[in-house]
């Protein structure tokens, strides 16, 4: 028992020291629709944050505390959330309609989050009323802290990259045609931008993106897809990049031609400025679209020598078929964690792994399109989720869900015969793990993303899944990560570590899919009051849907510490 209490004295006074040395982070955001930004040559409103498209970069450090008072001087409710970030233990500030009252027009809010036991790549966006498609997104960077050895040599200098498919028409004009099967299903974007820049000589370019590098120098590029539907190939003329983050994650370093990109994906690469004093290509090109008929969705930047003297040219630098799944799904399988390395932590990544587990649930989740009550909607297991006015957090906090959602009616492992809406909250098993399988019925690439954790990548196949599949799984070093690509007709498989009570978000980072219901909320729950175990609502708390005028108390616990 002594040699118990000495390590939990050990274990508090090592949160003691981390909460002391993270720092506060003070932001205000000034967030409105601009119509002369132009990002292409359309008229059309953006969101802007601070009067800049992309929004600002949050720079923060291994659990340092961001405070973001966000002033919605839109016209329509707002949220924002920060993909990849955790939350440890307070799903309050995830900023998703299941777990936040929007920001009302002409009003503030301010977002209090850390970024606990976390290093990497990630970006933020606005999350409810078709708002991703007007922009609003921004690059999230979480270093290192100086005791934790980063396992590259330091770069010269540092790039975010946030590329996206982008469509001419008003996010209000696609939204307003969303219960069309047309728009549904069928149309694209039109242009792929790079930091909110178009493709270099596209006529619809105002600016293309360009970075200023120097000869023999290595940088790091932060790449994320903050599109809304395409995965895209990225590659530099005459440049290779070595792979060593994704997500949190230090990875394997691998050397690369191209990198695949999903939605919603981060990566971090290092490219050495190696060849001769030039002007060389940046491009992103989508995935299952031909190049050629789709060519304003092929992304071009520059990379530019510091002493180049000559303008880019010629033919753009090859990428792999991108038709051909078996690459992109052989260098998906590439991918794979750096087991030895330190991350937010001293200790290596690979101490943390799942060899042995022994799984205490299975998902498997069947992705399709339905016409319910004649309108195209896109489902999970034959049910597309519908969105209610009151926050599940906040129903599940006050009145145990009672009235707006009824816990574990989703079916986790079947279909239902037929297609309908559904309010989908499921158990997880706190402290267990989970066994997540998607499958896609789609012809387009899919994308899942869960919220609140990062989970480890086992597996991708083609065809059905069945239990034989998991003689297939990587099992020794799956990459972490809280994003990943499902390809057509296939199945991707993940474990996650249901360490983190919360009402959390698990959806397609497909825009439309996600728009339109396929998403669903896992729900692990922690019956011990203590806030070190889940943090209780924040003082400014933001009521709406069925507790707009006043919230019930909650059943009180029998915590009586301080947080």
């Amino acid at each position: 028992m002594a040699y118990t209490g000495l390590i939990k004295c050990a274990i508090l006074v090592l949160a003691l020291v981390a909460r002391a040395n993270a720092i506060h982070i003070y932001l205000d955001w000034d967030v409105t629709l601009d119509s002369t930004i132009k990002p292409v040559s359309m008229d059309q409103p953006v969101i802007t944050i601070n009067g800049k498209f992309p929004g600002p970069l949050i720079n923060a450090t291994t659990n340092d505390f961001v405070h973001v008072n966000v002033f919605n001087n839109m016209d329509e409710p707002l949220l924002f959330t920060w993909n990849g970030i955790q939350q440890r233990l307070n799903s309050w500030q995830d900023g998703v309609s299941g777990t936040n009252c929007p920001i009302l027009p002409g009003t503030n809010w301010t977002y209090v989050f850390q970024t606990k036991d976390q290093i990497g790549s990630f970006f933020y966006f606005p999350s409810i009323n078709f708002h991703k498609a007007a922009g609003g997104f921004g690059a999230i960077r979480v270093i290192n802290r100086n005791v934790i050895a980063v396992p590259f040599p330091a770069p010269e200098a540092e790039f975010d990259l946030l590329i996206g498919d982008w469509s001419y028409d008003s996010y209000k004009t696609i939204r307003s045609q969303m219960d069309t099967s047309e728009t549904a299903y069928y149309t694209f974007p039109d242009i792929m931008l790079m930091n909110g820049k178009g493709p270099l000589d596209n006529q619809m370019s105002k600016d293309h993106e360009s970075f200023d590098v120097t000869q023999g120098k290595t940088y790091r590029l932060r790449i994320s897809n903050v599109g809304n539907a395409v995965s895209f190939n990225f590659r530099i003329q005459n440049h290779q990049m070595v792979l060593v983050e994704t997500e949190g994650s230090y990875t394997n370093q691998i050397t690369l031609e191209s990198l695949d990109v999903h939605v919603g994906q981060s990566y971090s690469v290092l490219v050495t400025a190696n060849q001769d004093e030039a002007d060389y290509y940046m491009v992103a090109s989508p995935k299952l679209l031909n190049n050629s008929d789709f060519s304003s969705l092929v992304g071009i930047g520059v990379l530019h020598y510091s002493n180049s003297v000559s303008t880019v040219g010629g033919p753009l630098p090859e990428g792999p078929d991108p038709f051909d799944v078996n690459f992109s799904m052989n260098q998906a399988r590439s991918i794979r964690w750096n087991l030895t390395a330190g991350a937010a932590r001293p200790n290596p990544q690979g101490s943390f792994n799942v060899s042995n587990v022994t799984l205490s649930q299975t998902f498997v989740l069947e992705s399709t399109v339905a016409q319910i009550h004649n309108l195209p909607r896109y489902v999970v297991n034959n049910v597309s989720y519908d969105t209610v006015t009151t926050p599940l957090k906040l129903a599940d906090h006050f009145v145990n869900g009672s009235g707006v959602y009824q816990l574990d009616s989703f079916p986790v492992k079947s279909v239902n015969p037929d297609a309908g809406y559904g309010v989908s909250v499921v158990t997880g098993i706190h402290k267990g793990w989970i066994e997540i399988v998607f499958k896609n019925n789609l012809a387009a690439m899919d994308s899942w993303h869960l919220d609140g954790y990062g989970f480890f990548v086992v597996g991708f196949g083609i065809g059905d899944w069945t239990t034989e599949s998991r003689s297939t799984y990587n099992l020794y070093d799956p990459v972490v990560r809280s994003t990943v690509q499902v390809y057509p007709g296939a199945w991707t498989a993940v474990y996650a570590f249901l360490d983190n009570p919360g009402m959390w978000n698990l959806r397609s980072q497909l825009l439309k899919h996600w728009y339109l219901g396929q998403e669903l909320y896992v729900r692990v729950f922690d019956a011990d009051p203590n806030p070190a175990k889940e943090r209780p609502p924040p003082d400014n708390l933001l009521l709406c849907g069925i507790f707009s005028d006043s919230p019930p108390a909650p059943a009180p616990g029998p915590w009586t510490g301080e947080w």
